[in-house]
This record gives structure tokens, C-alpha cells and sequence, in this order.
């Protein structure tokens, strides 16, 4: 079954930089449509970013040159590199299969980003 775990958050300082890693299993990271959601505390969970099956990549506007979405298919890992974290970043951060918001995307458990 599609199991997702990940992990990598923590404490930063603004300016700082992160990597999350979300380890998949259950399907095929290399040619899956995957993403990056984030809940911040009292919020409803945004979409951060995503890849798709082509590895064609995108994210939301106000990460747009501070955050990437690679992948490692062979390992079946994804990645969210996170550099000029900023305040307005903290929130806990879920992989998902999908664009993370629909009723049949599967999210892992997160990772909590603190950013002061």
C-alpha cells in the first residue's frame, strides 16, 4: 500500500535553508505526480509545491526561487529544498500523492518547520 514518511524539519533561523525528505513506497516516485502541502497552526493545509510524472516541477508563488521539488526515483525519495526560510514559512509540511489537497491525494504524517 502507498505509505509516505517524512522528515528533515525543525528549528531555523530566517535566512536559512532546510531539506525535507518524504520516503515512499506502495508505487513508482520516479514517474508519479507527487507534492508538497503545508499547514500552518489554525490554517487550512496549502499547496507548496509539485512534480509531475514528466518531472516538470512547480510551486507557489511566494516560494518561487527559495524552494525546489526534487526527486530520486531509484530511491523512491522526494525532497523539498527550502533556502531563505522565511517567518511566514513555518507550518508542518506533508508529502502527498497528487496535488495534496484532493479526497484520494495520501499525505504522511509531516515534518514541523519552525522558522525565527
Amino acid at each position: 500500500h502507498v505509505q509516505l514518511v517524512e522528515s528533515g524539519g525543525g528549528p531555523v533561523q530566517a535566512g536559512g535553508s532546510l531539506r525535507l525528505s518524504c520516503a515512499a513506497s506502495g508505487f513508482p516516485v520516479g514517474t508519479s505526480y507527487l507534492s508538497w502541502v503545508r499547514q500552518a497552526p489554525g490554517k487550512e493545509v496549502k499547496w507548496v509545491a509539485s512534480i509531475y510524472n514528466t518531472g516538470q516541477t512547480y510551486v507557489t508563488d511566494s516560494v518561487k526561487g527559495r524552494f525546489t521539488i526534487p526527486r530520486d526515483g531509484p530511491r523512491s525519495m522526494l525532497y523539498l529544498d527550502m533556502h531563505n526560510l522565511k517567518s511566514e514559512d513555518t507550518a508542518r509540511y506533508f508529502c502527498a500523492t497528487g496535488d495534496g489537497t484532493a479526497r484520494s491525494s495520501v499525505r504522511g504524517q509531516g515534518t514541523q518547520v519552525t522558522v525565527s
